[in-house]
């Protein structure tokens, strides 16, 4: 499928994949979106701990990359595993430029060793950042009670309703602790009530730039 860099609403980029009109980041803001749902809904629940964290979707590791900054202000010890089924490509990594955007120019090289290091190996990257990325279908996930916080950011339903049903969120609710929490994006109500058909604790919060509302789920 034809795949471009844009520029979104914060001046920060991301992959438009023009066949389906779908984005890697909303284009209303990339960063300000992963700040408000995975950062600020999610990531900060936790302080001065050691967590597992699953993100569903690895993409052009924005996220990551964010994780790794603000896990070392909240004192966290980040085991981080990102599931991917396509890679983007290098060539992809180095245009989007996020160090710049988020004026971290220093944090470069590690932005590129997230995306040079090795499939299925953990890898170190920088202190109390530990990365491992799967390259594989979601629903190949087998882990149980692992993690503490799942960043749910698959593409949307829209395009791909196969990865937002019961059967997707059974296995996240079998990979996740007790009392564990998945952020996402989306506030679908097929996809708020494909949650707590297999358990989930849902609530609605105010969505990011571009969006009324976005969900985060508790195991109970």
């Amino acid at each position: 499928m034809k795949r471009r860099i844009i520029t979104t609403a914060d001046g920060s980029k991301t992959i438009q994949i023009e066949d389906w009109d779908e984005q890697y980041h909303s284009k209303h803001g990339a960063i300000q979106e992963a700040y408000h749902v995975f950062i600020k809904h999610g990531l900060r629940l936790f302080q001065n701990e050691k967590i597992d964290l699953l993100e569903i979707g690895f993409g052009t590791g924005l996220n990551a990359l964010i994780t790794f900054l603000e896990g070392q202000k909240l004192g966290l010890q980040i085991d981080y595993v990102g599931v991917e089924a396509y890679p983007v490509s290098m060539d992809e990594v180095m245009q989007l430029d996020y160090c710049k955007q988020l004026e971290v120019e220093n944090q470069y090289q590690t932005f590129l060793e997230m995306h040079k290091s090795p499939w299925e190996q953990k890898v170190e990257i920088g202190a109390d950042f530990i990365l491992e990325k799967q390259q594989k279908d979601f629903k190949e996930i087998t882990d149980e009670n692992l993690f503490n916080l799942v960043y749910f950011d698959a593409f949307g339903a829209r395009v791909q309703p196969e990865l937002w049903t019961e059967d997707v969120f059974s296995i996240m609710y079998r990979a996740m602790k007790s009392s564990g929490v998945l952020v996402t994006y989306a506030a679908k109500g097929s996809v708020r009530r494909a949650m707590q058909a297999v358990g989930f604790m849902v609530e609605r919060l105010p969505g990011p730039p571009g969006k009324r509302e976005m969900l985060r789920a508790v195991k109970s």
